[in-house]
């Protein structure tokens, strides 16, 4: 990958995706970019990988863009209007256009501060850990921005359109137990049990076969713009792939007769 992110395999199909600059609290850079994308690339050709974690080094989830080169008018925040237009484009929202054709479910461990873009990149993934002293912040409006990664998608499909708007609109943070109440992660534990505990999330989603585990993301990420009739055309489609599996077979006989099912991702 490269120094600006980790990526390692547990137990030979589950992808831990660490960001890796705890030292500005793994605010986004272009190596960072590009190994989502790489690794993203990696995990949908490699049918033994069944769910990605994601998360921070450090203190920190992830403190979104850098603040420094937005003072500084560098990096991806040079130039002329048009020009940021078009860096915003090739650059920062690669991320969710990668993230949305992952093919395998994603949990991202959230182990602290997830700011601005880092708050929207916890929400590209399909479900969240969040230790005790994780905070979520739709902070672009303190610096003068708005969501430009594609918050003002993600967030109201998380926690519903008037809390969406209050992240928004007044940009304070929340802490994990409110995310928690509202729905925006799925469990809260202690800080240092955060990876663990997403990954034993993830070891209760790899337990299932490969090709239902990504039909059903495909399925669920097709419900956000299909109509149920379509829906329901592509679902009907997929069973009848999924009947034609050896998993599907080994399921059903590991079910009637009481035992552990052996998958073989066929």
């Amino acid at each position: 990958m490269n120094k600006s992110l980790q990526f390692t395999l547990v137990d030979k199909d589950i992808a831990l995706l660490t960001l890796n600059r705890p030292e500005v609290l793994n605010a986004i850079d272009e190596d960072i970019i590009d190994g989502i994308e790489l690794a993203v690339e990696k995990i949908n050709t490699e049918e033994n990988i069944k769910v990605l974690v994601l998360t921070g080094a450090g203190k920190a989830f992830c403190s979104g863009g850098n603040v420094k080169d937005m003072k500084e008018k560098g990096g991806i925040f040079a130039g002329s209007a048009q020009e940021l237009r078009k860096n915003y484009q090739k650059h920062i929202q690669r991320i969710p256009m990668a993230m949305s054709k992952l093919q395998v479910p994603a949990i991202a461990a959230v182990n602290g501060a997830a700011y601005g873009a880092g708050c929207d990149l916890s929400l590209m993934c399909d479900m969240r850990i969040a230790s005790e002293s994780a905070m979520f912040a739709e902070s672009f409006i303190k610096l003068g921005l708005i969501p430009g990664d594609g918050g003002a998608w993600l967030l109201p499909r998380a926690i519903g359109p008037a809390r969406a708007a209050e992240m928004t609109y007044t940009g304070k943070p929340i802490n994990a137990e409110k995310a928690l109440s509202w729905g925006m992660v799925n469990k809260v534990v202690e800080e240092d049990l955060v990876v663990d505990e997403a990954i034993r999330m993830a070891r209760q989603v790899s337990a299932n076969p490969s090709h239902a585990i990504r039909m059903s993301k495909q399925l669920l990420k097709e419900s956000e713009r299909s109509e149920l009739s379509t829906l329901l055309q592509l679902s009907a489609s997929f069973q009848a792939l999924a009947h034609h599996t050896f998993d599907h077979d080994e399921a059903v006989n590991a079910f009637l007769e009481k035992r552990e099912p052996k998958f073989q991702g066929e």
